[in-house]
């Protein structure tokens, strides 16, 4: 009897430590078998959920009334699944994500670099005048530089749009930066413009023809050829950004 009430006092105890996590950046932990994990509290949520992301970082849903304790713990339990899953998600992308110092990549339309140094106990990770500081080395850095261009995008792209409304007469509701894997933008009816985030990517005329093209559908919720009028009195140069666009390289699948 004494045996079975130390082993469930033993089992009790165990539940109740908290793993090991540490702080990176842009919103995500540092777990072990070098994994990243950004945790999302979901009010709707019935249960705690895990789930790998494309861009390879791990997402733990805490649901209502639930803790981050207990989260952790949910993340331990389900060690095995995640890493079946991320053994076949690197098997598939392992060469190209495989970001480390001197890869070079688009930003703002220029071809940069990344630098990749030691800083304390982690390492600062720097491009053009970008600078991110983690806590932790990691293996490859290519979803800690999306996370930085994403928030890039979200800061820039939506002031830049509201101004471009503004300079061409257009009443726009709102705007959103996401992530869409087949297009660079899009209007709706109700006049919210959606743009990718990659556009940070591209040089800033050709992020904002794609904005302009987009406002345009205000005027003409089509491709007609009075919407293509608007777009080139808007946006004389459009067919050069259109090329610019097709020749980049910017896959929007990859993330």
């Amino acid at each position: 009897m004494l045996q079975l009430a130390f082993n469930f006092l033993e089992k009790q105890l165990d539940r109740l430590k908290s793993p090991e996590i540490r702080p990176v950046a842009n919103g995500l932990l540092a777990w072990k078998h070098d994994i990243a994990v950004r945790i999302v509290r979901l009010p709707q949520a019935r249960r705690y959920l895990l789930g790998l992301q494309p861009d390879g970082t791990a997402r733990l849903v805490i649901p209502r009334r639930g803790t981050q304790a207990e989260a952790l713990r949910f993340l331990e339990r389900s060690e095995t699944w995640l890493l079946r899953r991320m053994a076949h998600w690197r098997s598939r992308t392992e060469a190209r994500l495989a970001w480390k110092d001197g890869t070079r990549f688009l930003f703002r339309g220029e071809e940069v670099t990344l630098r990749i140094e030691p800083e304390g106990a982690g390492v600062k990770l720097a491009f053009a005048d970008q600078v991110i500081t983690l806590t932790a080395a990691m293996s490859h850095y290519r979803a800690i530089v999306y996370r930085c261009l994403r928030a890039r995008a979200e800061s820039e792209l939506p002031t830049r749009t509201r101004d471009l409304a503004r300079e061409h007469g257009i009443a726009i509701q709102r705007v959103t930066v996401r992530g869409q894997k087949s297009r660079w933008g899009s209007c709706s009816v109700r006049g919210t413009i959606s743009l990718n985030w990659r556009l940070i990517q591209t040089p800033p005329w050709v992020s904002d023809y794609i904005i302009v093209h987009e406002l345009m559908h205000r005027r003409e919720m089509n491709h007609s050829a009075r919407y293509w009028k608007h777009v080139e009195r808007a946006f004389p140069d459009y067919r050069a950004a259109e090329k610019w666009l097709k020749s980049s390289g910017l896959d929007l699948r990859e993330e």
